[in-house]
């Protein structure tokens, strides 16, 4: 699997903090074996989060994208919509699962907008600003990930495949 991380942040991107959250998710795919293909750090710009989204998904063919920030209310905050003018198809189970665990470890998280969609063969994921949340919700996609890909890229349902192997198995 090869992912890319982008990391949206006008602070970071001013030079006034340093990008934790986007090195937090580049360990914690490292300790999984997953081959990040591209980091990237823009300002809450619609615009710049649209460039590196379409460059990751479409120039880098990343398997899965996460995005680190912009998902909550402020004023600047507008990389769901980014994300949902680049993506094809959304994924509503994946936002509705990460805010549920979330939920679960902080009330704020019924204040996260984030999103996540397919782009072609990428599964794009917002995850929140915070290093800690960030993970976190990385862990509760971590289960469905991997099956996640799999179909993306073409694979059917590991019932189907048995089901399918035994409808074309000869008689006998």
């Amino acid at each position: 699997m090869k992912a890319a991380i982008l990391t949206v942040s006008d602070r970071c991107a001013r030079g006034e903090a340093k990008d934790r959250s986007g090195r937090a998710l580049r360990r914690a795919l490292a300790t999984r074996g997953i081959e990040v293909v591209g980091a990237s750090l823009v300002a809450d710009e619609k615009s710049a989060i649209q460039e590196q989204l379409l460059r990751m998904s479409d120039e880098l063919a990343a398997d899965v994208v996460l995005t680190t920030g912009g998902t909550g209310l402020g004023p600047r905050d507008v990389t769901p919509e980014a994300t949902e003018a680049v993506v094809e198809r959304r994924v509503p189970g994946i936002a509705e699962a990460i805010r549920a665990g979330s939920l679960a470890k902080t009330v704020t998280a019924m204040l996260s907008r984030g999103t996540a969609g397919l782009r072609g063969r990428t599964l794009i994921v917002n995850l929140p600003g915070s290093p800690r949340g960030a993970v976190e919700c990385l862990e509760i996609l971590w289960p469905a990930l991997g099956h996640a890909v799999e179909m993306i890229q073409g694979g059917g349902h590991p019932e189907e495949a048995r089901e399918n192997d035994a409808a074309s198995a000869p008689p006998g």
